[in-house]
């Protein structure tokens, strides 16, 4: 590890009261001045290119929450919620959230009264790219602010006394031209660049427990010690190395970039990477971060999304719109669910798609005790997988 300290940091922002006084109404106007929602805060859908013959249409959100039916648990190992969305309007997915995290146990048991909770979007790459894509980063590879903010309002209305966003920037700029800055300060959250050890004056020795694979500690900005509750918030994609990118592979970002890069000049953590053949290194740090910082509760925008890449980096990026939501308790569980909607095995073997690049990480997460990829022992609250799936184009 180099001791050499990250980039300057953005400024953590202070807390201005609850999204829940303010109204997701004020969410809607900052989102349309930031140009992430048009005025009449019901976005049409951009023009997609053609979509693979399975897709259908998500059915429209419901204006109030349906009776709540749970799926009996007493066989399944791990419930996970399925959700449809049309948009990224606050007041949908506001409903579409209550009920599918209703479904898997409600937020009472997870938000002590009084709770910090730590919101780790997936805000990968940087605005550079901004001005060539076809859509904006948000709807492409980049966790949508809305989403964050109307977790957020949820999170305080069930007993959190703070809400911080969290992400380890490759570029400052992210938090206010991706419409971040506006939201936390309508939500009320506090954001922190994790590439700094700011508001503290050091990062700290995170452990890698009970067995590690590749690090057995992480150096990390010590707020992630403090957290009460841990929400991974990742974009449904695929990727080069991992096959797929969701909630487990989201973690990268929790690590500064100074450490953890090879060459002073990456902007990206290359030390995790091995090599661009097959990689075994990189599946196994991803099990790594997760038993270092265990995620509580994973959520996977595939609201609007991309295929054939995890960034405009790949160069077949392309946007699609699935409509979907993924949610758990067990982040192995709901990578495994999602990599089933996109249309793959989450039980595949290394060398078969989308697990060409590197080892199955989901598979190993299930060997390692981090929760189940077997899809029999999941319970499924919302449609069926087969009602939903939506097959992705690998990177390549």
């Amino acid at each position: 590890m180099t001791s050499k300290q990250p980039s300057s940091p953005v400024p953590p922002l202070s807390r201005r009261g609850f999204l829940k006084l303010i109204g997701l109404s004020s969410l809607s106007v900052l989102l349309t001045q930031c140009k992430l929602l048009p005025p009449d805060a019901s976005p049409a859908a951009p023009t997609f290119p053609a979509t693979p013959s399975a897709f259908t249409t998500p059915s429209p959100v419901p204006t109030a929450a349906p009776s709540i039916t749970p799926t009996a648990t007493q066989s399944y190992r791990s419930m996970v919620a399925i959700g449809q969305a049309d948009s990224y309007d606050p007041a949908r997915l506001r409903v579409e959230l209550e009920h599918m995290l209703a479904g898997i146990g409600g937020l009472a048991d997870l938000v002590k009264p009084g709770a910090h909770v730590g919101i780790k979007p997936n805000l990968t790459g940087g605005t550079w790219w901004d001005a060539g894509l076809p859509v904006p980063a948000t709807e492409l590879f980049a966790t949508h602010p809305a989403l964050i903010g109307v977790l957020a309002a949820m999170l305080f209305e069930a007993g959190a006394g703070k809400v911080t966003i969290l992400e380890g920037l490759g570029d400052a700029r992210i938090f206010s031209q991706w419409g971040y800055a506006d939201m936390a300060r309508s939500a009320g959250t506090d954001l922190i660049d994790l590439c700094s050890p700011a508001p503290y004056s050091a990062f700290k020795i995170f452990p890698v427990q009970p067995k590690f694979n590749i690090y057995d500690s992480f150096y990390l900005n010590p707020i992630l010690a403090e957290l009460d509750l841990f929400i991974s918030v990742a974009k449904m994609k695929c990727h080069a190395t991992t096959g797929v990118t969701l909630s487990m592979k989201n973690l990268f970002g929790i690590a500064p970039i100074g450490f953890y890069r090879r060459h002073q000049e990456d902007d990206n953590r290359s030390s995790f990477h091995d090599t661009n053949a097959f990689d075994r290194r990189v599946p196994r740090v991803i099990l790594d971060l997760n038993a270092a910082r265990p995620i509580h509760l994973a959520i996977i925008d595939g609201i609007r999304t991309g295929e054939a890449g995890a960034g405009p980096w790949d160069k077949g990026l392309s946007p699609v719109q699935p409509g979907l939501l993924v949610a758990s308790r067990d982040p192995v569980a709901a990578d495994a669910v999602a990599t089933a909607i996109m249309g793959f095995d989450p039980a595949g073997a290394p060398g078969t798609r989308p697990f060409t690049g590197g080892d199955n990480h989901i598979a190993l997460a299930r060997e390692a005790g981090l929760g189940t990829n077997r899809l029999a022992e999941i319970g499924i609250f919302g449609p069926p997988i087969e009602a939903v799936r939506f097959p992705f184009k690998t990177v390549g």
